[in-house]
């Protein structure tokens, strides 16, 4: 083994930081200044071992179980293990012990069947209490039904203050930081445009579904995590008791970019979420759409820019260069084919492309003009919101048309 004194190994220090900056630049990346690590706000601490602080009594019993459960799992371990290696020290072969025969014991069958089973008790009881808590969404003061998408969060708030209020929740780290072209932040792939708003002190039921592939809802410092399963309704509920963001993510694997689907929320004060919920729905109204309007190409553009960098943008990439599972959308196929295609592909997805079905016709409609405009796509089409409406409609006449065909057939 070979000792370094302190000289020798600040040169070593100097000379690795040296190599690394060296690789670094052969390989082509940009030098960046590295960052101090801190704590996450409302997330994850540096060199933090334990689950993040609660800030709702379910997070708090979920705690206190854990803690309960450590503990016995500990004293079985020491006992057990504890009485084996003393076993085996104290009667081994070397100090002349001879092995025991014997057919069975009764007091060492009733021992190891009762012990066990009070442990059980002493377990699952207050394990059942806090799991019939988790699952009592009544009474509850505010209703949000929480959609998942590929790969983003929709809020809709169904009852209570703010009811009608919808939108979507989209990871708002710039690209730059995920391609390692800048620094990251310390709330690097935990920050979204829009969280989800809610007041202190208030018991909020969550509904949760989603539109494509499983997804799960999890929020670390209120105990909550709950699947969200196409076709399915689950539903669980928090009570926040202190002010502040408060970060998750989707923990179920839901493909390409299932590390880039963050969920925030926001705890604020009553006057605070009044304000809030009173912004929205002038935001609502003032931007409120008009499907049977026709629309101008700068109007569709403007529109279909931020329709495109808020969906889009994550798979085929700002420039529209695509990659991976998802073609190039400068000079692809279908952004310069028919149009009829490019609205299906976009209504109803195809293979690792989802469906957008969830926006609305003028939504749709800016978006596909926007792309068959745009980089070297000067096609000169535009698509108006009545056009997407026809192409749902036709979609629900076939798929009735279909459901008779098959009722005939039975009836037959």
């Amino acid at each position: 083994m070979v000792i370094l004194g302190k000289e020798a190994m600040k040169k070593t220090k100097h000379a690795l930081a040296a190599f690394l900056a060296g690789a670094s630049l052969l390989a082509g990346a940009p030098a960046l200044a590295v960052a101090a690590v801190s704590d996450m706000p409302g997330g994850p601490a540096v060199n933090e071992l334990n689950f993040q602080p609660p800030v709702t009594k379910l997070a708090e019993e979920l705690h206190s179980l854990h803690n309960m459960m450590l503990i016995i799992c500990l004293v079985i371990f020491i006992g057990v293990f504890g009485v084996m290696f003393y076993s085996i020290f104290k009667h081994r072969k070397s100090k002349g012990h001879q092995p025991a025969n014997f057919h069975e014991s009764t007091t060492v069958e009733v021992i190891w069947t009762v012990v066990p089973f009070v442990i059980v008790i002493l377990m699952a009881l207050p394990a059942t209490k806090t799991v019939v808590a988790m699952k009592d969404t009544t009474n509850a003061d505010l209703t949000i039904k929480v959609t998942g998408y590929q790969w983003k969060w929709g809020y809709d708030y169904l009852k209570g203050d703010g009811e009608g209020i919808k939108f979507l929740s989209t990871l708002s780290t710039p690209r730059s930081q995920i391609d390692g072209q800048e620094a990251k932040s310390n709330t690097y792939l935990q920050e979204v445009d829009n969280p989800m708003v809610v007041p202190v002190n208030k018991k909020v039921r969550l509904i949760t579904t989603a539109n494509d592939v499983i997804h799960s809802f999890y929020v670390p410092a209120f105990g909550i995590k709950q699947d969200a399963i196409p076709g399915f309704v689950r539903d669980t509920w928090f009570k926040a008791e202190k002010v502040g963001e408060y970060r998750g993510f989707c923990t179920e694997l839901c493909g390409k970019e299932h590390a880039y689907m963050p969920v925030v929320v926001k705890v604020v004060s009553d006057e605070d979420y009044t304000k809030w919920v009173d912004a929205q729905k002038k935001l609502m109204a003032a931007s409120a759409d008009d499907p049977n309007k026709t629309y101008t190409v700068a109007e569709l553009m403007e529109r279909g820019q931020k329709v495109y960098a808020s969906n889009c943008a994550v798979c085929h990439q700002p420039n529209g260069k695509g990659g991976g599972a998802f073609p190039a959308l400068d000079g692809g196929k279908i952004v310069t084919g028919p149009v009829a295609d490019h609205i299906s592909i976009v209504l109803h997805g195809k293979n690792a492309m989802p469906n957008w079905s969830h926006l609305n016709d003028v939504e749709l409609a800016a978006v596909i003009t926007f792309e068959r405009n745009s980089w070297s796509n000067k096609t000169g089409d535009v698509v108006q919101p009545a056009q997407v409406r026809e192409a749902r409609g036709n979609k629900s006449a076939n798929a009735g048309d279909a459901a008779n065909a098959v009722r005939a057939a039975k009836n037959s």
